[in-house]
């Protein structure tokens, strides 16, 4: 029997996940969550009992849960032996690559059909990996991120209309160092103002 954990924090959507996996009879929910946190708190409660009846095996996680997002969540569960599908809306290059980078085995956006994923639980179970044609598709074809580590931070703290000054301060940085690395990162993508660089790192998933 494959134990799986998922992670959502929309319950009705969550919830009809694991009612769905549950007919499967060789796939059992164990446990649910609403926020990256709280998978966390039950995927280490599991994972030590590892006994015949114990133990987690897979774990269906949202993208955009509440902190840690799903990739982070991945990325210790990576350390638990215990592997991890991101199933989200928001299949976005950048994330994909993200989430491959944290040991991500499985990748699928949320129009999949439940069969299809109960497949790829079993694969992933198994030792195997699995990304969406499409996506891995758009991601090959969008290419790295050109911004730097703090192009992207100042790029991220700029998204909902913060000031120059209000970014320099929750990136400890002065306010001419955040211009210099928002000058940079417009130029980069090619956009018309910091707004607009904005709205082009969100899609392409870069932020």
């Amino acid at each position: 029997m494959i134990r799986i954990l998922v992670a959502d924090d929309e319950n009705l959507i969550r919830a009809a996940l694991a009612q769905l996996l549950d007919l499967e009879d060789d796939l059992t929910v164990v446990a649910q969550a609403a926020s990256g946190r709280a998978a966390l708190d039950q995927a280490r409660v599991l994972c030590a009992d590892r006994g015949p009846d114990g133990g987690l095996d897979v774990a269906v996680l949202d993208l955009q849960m509440p902190e840690p997002d799903g990739i982070a969540v991945a990325a210790e569960l990576a350390g638990l032996d215990v592997h991890s599908i991101i199933v989200t809306s928001h299949g976005r290059p950048g994330h994909l690559k993200r989430a491959l980078a944290a040991g991500v085995r499985g990748f699928l956006p949320k129009t999949t059909e439940a069969a299809r994923l109960a497949e790829v639980i079993r694969s992933v179970a198994g030792g195997g990996r699995y990304v969406d044609p499409e996506l891995a598709a758009e991601a090959i074809g969008a290419g790295d991120s050109p911004l730097t580590p703090r192009e992207a931070d100042c790029l991220e703290l700029a998204a909902d209309g913060a000031t120059i000054e209000d970014i320099a301060a929750r990136a400890h940085l002065s306010p001419g160092t955040v211009r210099n690395y928002l000058s940079s990162a417009i130029t980069k993508l090619g956009a018309a103002n910091r707004h607009d660089a904005c709205a082009i790192a969100v899609r392409m998933g870069w932020i």
